[in-house]
């Protein structure tokens, strides 16, 4: 993973190696652009890091980086270090500069995560489903549980799969941090997004499965762009409208696999679950981090 420097001065990623070479390819970086990778200090030429040392032809001369046109600007500081912006101007930059969601890429992608990490995914994926099971269980809690902190957990282990996608140092406790990060918002959006999926569903099942798919990226946008619950709800709703097709069948099939995990044998949940929650994070990666155009 690496960061780089843009024309416009700013810094973006951390992103992967790839994208790193599609943007050499499209001439939005050169062999001269300085980046550092992940984990590391200093500052060096792309072209010093071997991994891009046989860039295409043509790359040490091409045109940095353009200066991007980031995500709108927080309008106001919100509760527990949230921000509030206008969700529809800020979706609306996320949405322009995503391109198609590749399900099959998110899917590749979710399947390598697992490989490379599969001990601490699985073992950190089991704890904290297991304590959330555990705590859903508790006799006239439960439901409270279920309503009120299904998405702190979800927010936590969110937080360490984007970490691993990142390729940043992540820990067993970093699968619990919507408890400590962000622990209201996650709170707010778990209790509404259930209440209102709830309700499509039991109206006209339609606008449940609507929703359900189009508040997706809701604990990701929370923990990872700070944003107030709300305002991350009409994000993730916005950004998976423009492409909530492909971003159904992204779900879909990810449900699909972790279901064959437990037709297969129940343990296998643990290692099917990994693989949808990982494509769900890399289409968040692509669809709400979006590199600057």
């Amino acid at each position: 993973m690496f960061t780089i420097i843009g024309g416009d001065g700013k810094e973006y990623g951390p992103v992967t190696v790839e994208q790193v070479q599609a943007w050499i390819t499209g001439g939005r970086a050169n062999l001269d652009t300085q980046a550092k990778r992940v984990g590391e200090a200093s500052w060096q030429r792309l072209g010093d890091f071997p991994e891009f040392a046989a860039a295409p032809a043509g790359a040490a001369s091409a045109p940095p980086p353009p200066a991007a046109t980031p995500a709108p600007a927080p309008a106001a500081s919100g509760a527990a270090g949230t921000v509030h912006v206008d969700p529809k101007a800020y979706a609306a930059d996320l949405i322009a500069r995503a391109g198609p969601l590749d399900i099959g890429s998110c899917l590749e992608r979710g399947w390598n995560l697992l490989k490379a990490n599969f001990w601490p995914l699985v073992g950190t994926t089991f704890v904290l489903v297991a304590v959330m099971m555990i705590a859903q269980s508790i006799p006239f809690l439960g439901l409270l549980v279920s309503l009120l902190l299904t998405g702190v957990f979800y927010g936590g282990l969110y937080f360490y799969y984007l970490k691993k996608v990142r390729g940043q140092p992540a820990e067993l406790g970093d699968a619990f941090a919507g408890f400590s990060l962000a622990f209201l918002p996650l709170m707010l959006a778990s209790l509404v997004v259930t209440l209102l999926t709830t309700l499509g569903l039991l109206l006209l099942i339609l606008p449940g499965i609507y929703l359900a798919v189009s508040y997706v990226f809701v604990y990701l946008l929370i923990v990872d762009h700070k944003l107030e619950f709300w305002c991350a709800m009409e994000v993730s709703r916005r950004v998976v409208t423009a492409q909530w097709w492909r971003m159904f069948g992204l779900v879909l099939l990810g449900t699909i696999i972790a279901v064959l995990g437990v037709i297969g044998l129940i343990i296998g949940i643990f290692i099917t679950i990994p693989i949808a929650i990982g494509a769900i994070t890399y289409a968040y990666e692509d669809l709400c981090n979006p590199p600057a155009k």
